[in-house]
């Protein structure tokens, strides 16, 4: 099975947006996320990406030709003021941190090390910028009781531990988006996870 990976930078990756929108809806449609989105905010959420100067999309792609795999990364400067406001506010210089966005891949594809060589790619990428010394992303945590957590559910913060992240006491974003199992949308509160890069 041949697969490979491609990073489109900026307006390049935007000929992909169908296909990174349905990636999104899907995936994001499990637990925890529960998300019910639509195509119409996708194409506006990744449009960040496409307008963004020093911002990256790299691709999984398999032997057909199908994108499997995504996972996005943006300058923390680039993002929207909700994404900065906790590292503003705590007097942090957001030019020193680079964002990762989400890590998209179809359930067949995984367990086979595509999650570390994401991580692998963006550290790479944030590297590339002598101003970046941090990468950073953020994290939804669900009530350890929510009733549509699956038996089989594995927390990916071992992972991220592993890889040298850390969760930041006090710093969290809000985003709203309906669940599966709700009428209307509801606000979410993500922590931030950061790790030294040099």
């Amino acid at each position: 099975m041949a697969i490979e990976v491609k990073a489109f930078r900026s307006e390049q990756a935007q000929k992909y947006v169908d296909e990174l929108a349905d990636l999104r809806m899907r995936i994001f449609r499990d637990y925890p996320y529960l998300y019910d989105g639509s195509v119409e905010y996708e194409k506006t959420y990744l449009s960040r990406y496409f307008e963004a100067q020093d911002s990256v999309v790299f691709l999984v792609f398999n032997s057909s030709d199908a994108v499997i795999g995504a996972t996005t990364c943006i300058p923390l400067r680039e993002e929207i003021p909700e994404i900065q406001k906790p590292f503003r506010e705590g007097g942090l210089n957001v030019d020193e941190y680079f964002y990762f966005g989400e890590s998209l891949l179809e359930k067949t594809y995984r367990g086979k090390g595509f999650g570390r060589l994401f991580f692998q790619y963006r550290e790479k990428e944030a590297l590339r910028n002598p101003e970046i010394h941090y990468s950073c992303f953020c994290a939804l945590n669900r009530p350890s009781e929510h009733p549509l957590k699956p038996d089989n559910y594995r927390s990916l913060e071992p992972f991220w531990r592993n890889l040298g992240y850390q969760p930041q006491s006090g710093m969290y974003t809000s985003m709203g988006w309906k669940d599966i199992d709700k009428e209307k949308e509801t606000a979410k509160k993500l922590q931030f996870w950061v790790k030294k890069l040099r």
